[in-house]
């Protein structure tokens, strides 16, 4: 389980599915009974002393009607796509389950900033936009290789890394299938690597829960 501040206020906590029946437990154990409240990103928790936990269904699993069917829901296997860009670095893969089945890693050298000026500096950055172009082209050939042919069978493609990299991917009109099983998740990877997407694979697995405190007084 992590844990990092909310933009906003409160806290996020990401929590393995198969835990989160004895993390609302642990919730009821400290804030006492609690309401429970169907949303459209999961369930809502208001105990009787203020505290809320908003549980975010993780990406391809439905919400469910109380938390024994969000449970249910999290820890279910699904095929999901995942698409990890940055730079000039791409992973690509299938996820059944917590098992990777598919993927594919490819860098390709983009160069870094430079502190030259005039035509040099304007001659490097349309070298380095060609070279970054060239990148995100070579990550939607993936995509198309690994994550087309599954189309049917995904419940979710799940990007991470660079939001504008993994935009410009998806914006390649060969996925377009791909745009409506996007996820709001954003995964925060490093540069991608084999390691990285395998990683990925829990975090796009698990339930994101937001929890505020009671309000003091």
């Amino acid at each position: 389980m992590t844990s990092r501040p909310a933009a906003g206020g409160g806290r996020w906590v990401e929590v393995d599915p198969a835990r989160v029946g004895r993390w609302v437990e642990g919730f009821a154990d400290r804030h006492g009974p609690h309401t429970t409240t169907v949303r459209e990103y999961g369930l809502l928790l208001t105990a009787d002393d203020g505290a809320t936990a908003e549980l975010y269904a993780p990406p391809g699993a439905p919400a469910g009607d109380d938390v024994a069917g969000f449970v249910a829901a999290a820890v279910a296997s699904r095929r999901i796509g995942l698409l990890l860009a940055r730079k000039g670095a791409v992973a690509v893969g299938v996820a059944d389950g917590v098992d990777l089945v598919a993927s594919k890693v490819d860098t390709r050298y983009v160069q870094g900033r430079t502190a030259a000026g005039g035509w040099s500096q304007q001659r490097f950055a349309r070298r380095r936009d060609n070279q970054a172009k060239a990148a995100m082209g070579d990550a939607a050939d993936l995509a198309v290789r690994l994550l087309l042919p599954e189309v049917t069978r995904l419940a979710a493609v799940v990007g991470g890394g660079d939001r504008r990299a993994v935009d410009t991917v998806l914006a390649d009109r060969r996925l377009a299938p791909l745009v409506p099983l996007r996820a709001e998740r954003l995964l925060d990877v490093p540069e991608p690597r084999h390691a990285v997407l395998v990683a990925a694979v829990t975090a796009a697995r698990a339930v994101h829960i937001r929890l505020r405190d009671p309000e003091p007084g």
